[in-house]
């Protein structure tokens, strides 16, 4: 889906993948929609489908995987706290409600390899060890504990001092002016763990590649200038990386094969104003991965030790992420999600869905029951007056890798696991995302 500026049109293709674009407004996973039908009566015929006929995802407790398959888990978890250190602190005892209630979901998933997307970094990883002894170990309410014997995290944007006044308003510091939003350097970072050896020699991050050196980079335009895309000065574009948190290239080594687990958590595509920086920002940030995993498109990219390029020919991969972008409806620019979506080496044949989001969405109603997209894949449960449940957060394999089976963890509300979602409430039982996950044959 091109980009409604005309003005994007340039950029834009530069960004588009090695091969034809799959989408139409008029066709959607459940199959052809006639444009002039009611959106409500749509959502209702996606509920009829799965209600009357078998359901893709499994149950929302899901059991083990099977011995010849692995399971690739997203999960923006929200376990970000509003003070530098008060994460270790609530995961220093047992007694921390929100975290007890993310690891009961996780554990009743059980992923294999899981990026954990809003988990504080602190520069001893004390967070990380402390999740996993004091929560993922310890069983909840009859889920049996879950251990991953290997873990990663690295520092985030996010809260850093640019030392410039990067959203314009006449001030320097604050959390908008940081590299990426954030009150404290490290907030709303990211954390992987996995049942599977991580080659850690062979990690790569992308925190400090610039927004600037992106070819046809979508940097925002002051409107109030003559001059093109100048909303931040040439001072401030040297400093500005492209990443919010950062992107993560983790290589998982699994029974002698590699497959390239790539983690990032994109801006929200709103909070700014008529110049969208963020909105930008968050289709670059996707648009890194696209070229990443395109050979060619990909040789412009450096990592933080100075390699350059990206994946090779025939390398495995999952992208995992809270994308903060819904193919078809939210704030995002259109066509953002899509970079990754109707990419040749993406495999996105069997989305994550659950019954629970499509009853989630009719019983929420408000701006849900315009929404194009399919609710069975939402992934998130934003407010129901704007921008409505969006399908957020991904988990996309490479072509070369089959899907068996996935599942948003999104329990309907007569389900006893509903406790752990909760109905869009504030503060929820664990987070306003949900757990997705994929199971894949090597």
């Amino acid at each position: 889906m091109p980009p409604k500026n005309p003005m994007l049109l340039p950029q834009y293709a530069q960004r588009l993948p090695a091969g034809p674009f799959l989408w139409s407004p008029l066709m959607r996973c459940d199959g052809p929609m006639t444009p002039d039908l009611p959106r409500r009566t749509t959502l209702l015929a996606a509920a009829g489908i799965l209600l009357t006929t078998a359901v893709i995802a499994p149950s929302a407790g899901a059991s083990e995987t099977s011995s010849d398959t692995v399971r690739f888990s997203s999960f923006n978890a929200s376990l970000n706290r509003s003070l530098e250190g008060e994460l270790v602190m609530d995961l220093s005892t047992v007694d921390d409600p929100q975290a007890a209630n993310v690891a009961e979901i996780i554990q009743r998933t059980r992923p294999d390899v899981i990026l954990i997307n809003e988990f504080d970094f602190d520069a001893e990883g004390a967070a990380l060890e402390l999740f996993q002894d004091n929560y993922l170990s310890v069983g909840h309410n009859g889920a049996p504990g879950i251990s991953y014997p290997y873990s990663f995290t690295a520092p985030s944007n996010t809260g850093v001092p640019s030392g410039f006044d990067l959203n314009n308003d006449g001030t320097v510091g604050g959390p908008d002016d940081a590299l990426g939003f954030g009150f404290f350097p490290g907030q709303f970072g990211m954390a992987v763990y996995s049942k599977y050896p991580i080659d850690r020699a062979a990690i790569r991050t992308f925190q400090n590649f610039l927004w600037k050196d992106m070819p046809g980079a979508l940097l925002p335009d002051d409107p109030t200038t003559p001059e093109p895309a100048d909303w931040y000065s040439p001072a401030e574009l040297a400093v500005l990386p492209l990443s919010s948190k950062s992107h993560w290239d983790v290589p998982i080594e699994i029974d002698g094969d590699t497959v390239h687990f790539l983690g990032s958590h994109p801006t929200p595509p709103v909070f700014d104003g008529e110049e969208d920086r963020n909105g930008r920002r968050n289709f670059d940030e996707i648009g890194l991965w696209a070229d990443y995993i395109s050979p060619l498109r990909g040789r412009y990219i450096y990592d933080d030790d100075g390699g350059r390029g990206g994946l090779r020919p025939g390398e495995r991969f999952v992208v995992a992420g809270d994308q903060n972008s819904d193919p078809f409806d939210g704030d995002s620019i259109p066509g953002a999600a899509q970079q990754l979506l109707d990419h040749p080496r993406v495999n996105d044949a069997m989305p994550p869905d659950s019954l629970g989001g499509i009853q989630a969405s009719l019983r929420q109603r408000g701006i849900n029951v315009e929404h194009d997209g399919p609710a069975r894949f939402d992934t998130a449960d934003f407010s129901d007056t704007a921008p409505g449940n969006l399908r957020a957060d991904y988990v996309l394999p490479s072509s070369t890798l089959d899907i068996v089976q996935s599942a948003v963890f999104w329990p309907t509300a007569g389900s006893p696991l509903f406790r752990l979602t909760g109905d869009g409430s504030f503060p929820a039982p664990s987070s306003d995302h949900r757990l997705i996950w994929t199971d894949l044959i090597l």
